[in-house]
């Protein structure tokens, strides 16, 4: 049995979900895909961790390489959640394999999909698991007043008339390596962590609340500049010298441009009322970044008999 599931972007609460913070994560048209009747040639840690929670009895084979392939110099991470998507389509094909009912069954996979994910990566929101699962544009919120920090995830609709284009650098960042310099921040000043994510968590909250385009690329610039300040502070670059360098070409055409999730270059959205002009594209395409052919807030997990 093959299964899929879904790449995702972070379009609102990077960093600050961390803190309880809202999230909006959207699902992307590009898929891991999973197949219970072929030998795992490789074993990600959130697969192993299905294992030992007694989710699944070993690992699949799986494809991830359109999670991993396009921009300059191809056949790296993109920063699409490759990870949550792994573990979400192996578990879904396993789970069809034995007889469970397709419907629904990112609703029913959510729970399982985020303890193994958990458990590889400790310090992980979830959000992009929550993606996998639920395709679409999902609103994520983890439940600070609760030990385990338990996620809530449920639709959301986006303003209408929103354009978003993806584009992706030559650099692959380290999302684990970006969370370890905050981390070190916040154990040596603490204060500036808090003031800057609460920054950070106003403009997620306002993004959430977005009815309107300019409204929401106002959340998302709020946002771009706390975070700014949290990676300065930190002694990385969330942002990225090139979307810092497109900042203010986005701003003249009504937009906002800046990383999705971590950041630290290797992806960035272009959010805004119409798609980016030929200067802003070929100024990108000078900063070494490529637009990426994809589709958000699409997806869902599916079977074999769904794939395109």
């Amino acid at each position: 049995m093959k299964a899929r599931a879904p790449g995702k972007l972070v379009l609102s609460g990077a960093y600050a979900v961390l803190e309880g913070a809202p999230a909006l994560v959207l699902a992307a048209d590009r898929y891991v895909i999973a197949d219970t009747s072929r030998a795992a040639t490789y074993q990600a840690e959130e697969v192993l961790a299905a294992v030992t929670l007694g989710m699944i009895e070993r690992p699949i084979w799986y494809d991830v390489s359109a999670l991993r392939e396009a921009g300059p110099g191809g056949g790296r991470k993109l920063g699409l959640g490759s990870s949550a998507a792994i573990v979400v389509a192996t578990l879904a094909a396993c789970r069809l394999a034995a007889g469970e009912s397709p419907r629904a069954l990112g609703r029913r996979l959510l729970p399982d999909a985020l303890r193994a994910h958990r458990q590889a990566q400790p310090r992980g929101s979830g959000i992009d698991v929550a993606a996998s699962c639920l395709g679409g544009v999902v609103h994520c919120q983890l439940d600070m007043s609760q030990p385990q920090r338990p996620l809530t995830a449920q639709a959301h609709r986006l303003p209408p008339g929103l354009c978003i284009e993806v584009y992706a650098s030559a650099d692959a960042c380290s999302t684990a390596g970006m969370l370890n310099a905050v981390q070190a921040l916040r154990e040596r000043d603490p204060q500036t962590v808090q003031t800057l994510l609460q920054q950070a968590r106003q403009g997620a909250e306002q993004a959430l609340a977005a009815r309107s385009v300019d409204v929401l690329v106002a959340a998302l610039r709020r946002q771009y500049v706390a975070l700014g300040a949290l990676g300065r502070a930190a002694g990385i670059d969330i942002v990225g010298p090139a979307a810092a360098a497109l900042d203010g070409h986005a701003r003249r055409q009504g937009a906002s441009f800046g990383p999705s999730g971590a950041g630290g270059g290797d992806v960035a959205l272009f959010v805004g009322e119409a798609a980016s002009s030929a200067d802003f594209r070929a100024r990108a395409a000078d900063l070494g970044l490529c637009p990426l052919a994809l589709r958000v807030g699409v997806g869902v997990v599916g079977a074999s008999a769904v794939l395109p």
